[in-house]
C-alpha cells in the first residue's frame, strides 16, 4: 500500500477531493478568471526571483546537485503548496515537497525527476484562479492533455479545456501550451489521445506579441521561470506543414482554457 493510501486508511474516513483547497477556490468565490490565472502565475514567478530561462533543457541543472532552488528553505515549502492545494486530496503525492516524499523523508537531489512538479504548478494556478471541482487536476500533464482532446471531440460535457492544433490555433494569454519531453520528445497532436502517461511539460501563456509568446512554467531548471517562445507570423506554434518553430521544445498541442470571465 502506498504511503498516502495508508494514511487515508488509518484516518478511518474518506477525504474530499477539495479538502486541501481554501474556500475561495473551492466554491469558488468568483468565476474562473483568465486575469486571475495570469496574475497568479506572474506572482509565483516573482516569488521565485523572476528568472527568465531561454536556454534549452539540456543546459538545465547546476553542477552541484545540492544547489537546486526547489530544495532551498522557503522554496521547498512553496512546492509543497502546489502539491497540497493543486492536487485532489487523498493521494500520496499531495504530501510531497520540493525535497520530501510523502513520508517526509528527503529524497536525493538526483532523484527529483520522480517528484517533478510542473503539472502540480499548472493545477495549483488553475484551482486558485477558480477552476473549481471540474478541472482535471493531475500530477501528470498527459491527463489533462487527454481530457482536452476528448473535450474538443465532444466527449466531455461543459469542459474547461479544449485541445487545439498548434499549426492552426494561436494561443492567447491564459492558455496552456505543452511539449513532449524525454521519450515523448517527438509527440504529435495527431497521436492524441495517449490514453496513458507520457512525459511532458506545459506552461501558461502570460503575454502574446507578434511572433512571440511569454510563458511561465513550474519546475523549469528547478524553479518557476518565464520562457520566450517563438511563433509563426500567424502566432501559431507550428508552421502550416506541422514543423516546429521553437528549436528547443516540440510544442505539440495548445490547450484553450474556457474561462468564465476575463
Amino acid at each position: 500500500m502506498r504511503v498516502g493510501s495508508l494514511l487515508v486508511a488509518l484516518s478511518g474516513c474518506a477525504v474530499r477531493p477539495d479538502a486541501h483547497a481554501p474556500p475561495f477556490a473551492n466554491q469558488p468565490y468568483e468565476a474562473f478568471s483568465r486575469n486571475a490565472a495570469i496574475n497568479i502565475a506572474l506572482g509565483e514567478w516573482r516569488y521565485w526571483g523572476s528568472r527568465i530561462i531561454d536556454t534549452p533543457p539540456s543546459a538545465y541543472h547546476p553542477v552541484d546537485a545540492q544547489a537546486k532552488q526547489e530544495r532551498d528553505d522557503g522554496d521547498w515549502q512553496e512546492v509543497g503548496l502546489y502539491w497540497w492545494i493543486g492536487m485532489n486530496a487523498g493521494h500520496y503525492y499531495d504530501r510531497w515537497t520540493g525535497k520530501h516524499n510523502a513520508a517526509g523523508w528527503k529524497f536525493p537531489p538526483q532523484d527529483d525527476g520522480h517528484f517533478a512538479w510542473s503539472a502540480a504548478f499548472i493545477s495549483y494556478v488553475m484551482r486558485m484562479a477558480g477552476a473549481g471541482p471540474d478541472f482535471p487536476y493531475s500530477p501528470d500533464h498527459a491527463d489533462y492533455i487527454d481530457y482536452a482532446w476528448l473535450a474538443a471531440h465532444g466527449k466531455i460535457a461543459d469542459p474547461l479545456l479544449l485541445a487545439e492544433n498548434p499549426a492552426t490555433y494561436a494561443p492567447v494569454p491564459g492558455d496552456v501550451i505543452c511539449a513532449g519531453r524525454d521519450s515523448a520528445g517527438s509527440m504529435t497532436y495527431a497521436a492524441l489521445p495517449s490514453h496513458g502517461f507520457f512525459p511532458a511539460h506545459c506552461a501558461i501563456v502570460v503575454k502574446q506579441i507578434p511572433s512571440m509568446l511569454s510563458v511561465i512554467g513550474g519546475n523549469v531548471d528547478d524553479t518557476v521561470a518565464l520562457t520566450h517562445v517563438p511563433t509563426t507570423a500567424r502566432n501559431t506554434l507550428q508552421h502550416r506543414d506541422g514543423s516546429i518553430v521553437d528549436p528547443r521544445y516540440d510544442w505539440f498541442v495548445a490547450l484553450k482554457v474556457l474561462y468564465r470571465r476575463n
